[in-house]
């Protein structure tokens, strides 16, 4: 079980995978960073930019 930080903050999840740690910020992300999740200029791209980030930063916890 690995624990990290959000990216944006100092809230920690756990998750045994990276979907598992994901899901467990998803609530957060909505509530906390709504402003950042929602933001109309974070298309596609960026979004996958940002996975690929977490799930790098997670692969090295």
């Amino acid at each position: 079980m690995k624990t990290l930080k959000c990216d944006l903050c100092e809230v920690t999840a756990k998750g045994e995978t990276f979907e598992e740690w994901m899901e467990a910020l998803k609530p957060h992300y909505m509530q906390a960073h709504a402003d950042v999740m929602n933001n109309p200029k974070n298309g596609k791209k960026e979004m996958e930019k940002w996975m690929a980030e977490n799930k790098a930063r997670f692969d090295a916890a």
